[in-house]
């Protein structure tokens, strides 16, 4: 418990570290993908055992804008990039296409763990993951069909379908025990929890590093370029929402979407540059609780 709650006490440079081995160490980071499911269902269970139903899902009033946010995170905002796209001409491209993914996913699992290092109220991050999700198989296919060479939008549906099941059983797990064990956990419990999903966090993100040390070496040109893309796309978004009066928590999930889980249902054409871009990704992403919490303010009392 208290290893855990010294881990929490660290939270950001546990990330850091999980960074510099996914970088270091390629071979480890190939070797612990097959890890990955569970680690983000383990990741879910323990953010829904932190928050609690009750401040998750909120009232109906929270719950209806935070549909709102979903719809304009994983629709609007990625038809409009693609109308934008068009009419400049690089509706086809490579960057194209990692820019519309990036926009159409949901929230990433650890958006509740990312926004508690930011000093904020993880329940409305919390909300966004969930209702994100459910809404994922209607908010893709317009995107899908309108996109060129995007593949089956069956298997797109089906892959949301699974992420759905999988959040949904976790999620339900964790308010279960929350509500039965310790409905009203004490303070040390609470960063107990919060250590765990850091430690969680920094496992999760060695396996997601699997292509970037192979391009590091064989083409770090391109690499440089494609790591400027995922900083602009993950930080610009969430300084976009952010001005434009968006919460914490919906601006950090602005720019931090599960990308990955488009890899299980697109063509090898798509998904072989997909691979590094999520492997860039994720620098801006796991260096938001770091790189942001200055821009963010600090939390309030």
């Amino acid at each position: 418990m208290n290893l855990l709650r010294l881990t929490a006490r660290h939270g950001r440079l546990m990330l850091i570290a999980g960074l510099a081995v996914g970088f270091a160490l390629p071979g480890v980071a190939q070797a612990m993908k097959p890890a990955l499911p569970p680690l983000v269902a383990c990741l879910v269970f323990v953010s829904a055992l932190r928050i609690g139903m009750r401040a998750a899902l909120g009232n109906l009033r929270q719950a209806r804008r935070g549909l709102w946010t979903a719809l304009l995170f994983q629709l609007a905002l990625p038809l409009a990039l693609l109308a934008g796209l068009g009419l400049a001409g690089l509706a086809g491209t490579t960057v194209a296409a990692v820019v519309i993914l990036a926009t159409a996913a949901p929230s990433i699992s650890g958006s509740p763990a990312f926004t508690v290092m930011l000093g904020r109220d993880p329940a409305p991050a919390m909300r966004l993951l969930i209702l994100g999700t459910a809404v994922l198989p209607l908010t893709v296919l317009p995107v899908f069909w309108l996109m060129p060479g995007f593949g089956s939008p069956g298997a797109i549906i089906l892959s949301a379908l699974r992420l759905t099941v999988v959040i949904g059983v976790a999620t339900a797990a964790g308010f279960a025990l929350r509500r039965r064990f310790f409905p009203d956990p004490a303070s040390e419990t609470v960063q107990a929890l919060d250590g765990l999903a850091a430690l969680t966090l920094a496992v999760m993100v060695v396996a997601l590093m699997s292509a970037i040390g192979p391009l590091l070496h064989s083409d770090p040109a391109a690499l440089v370029g494609w790591l400027a893309l995922a900083l602009a796309v993950n930080f610009g978004a969430q300084i976009a929402a952010r001005l434009a009066g968006a919460s914490v928590a919906a601006s950090v999930i602005a720019g931090n979407r599960n990308i990955a889980l488009f890899l299980v249902a697109l063509p090898a054409t798509v998904t072989d540059p997909l691979l590094v871009f999520i492997g860039c990704y994720q620098v801006p992403m796991y260096l938001t609780p770091i790189l942001m919490q200055r821009y963010y303010g600090q939390a309030h009392a």
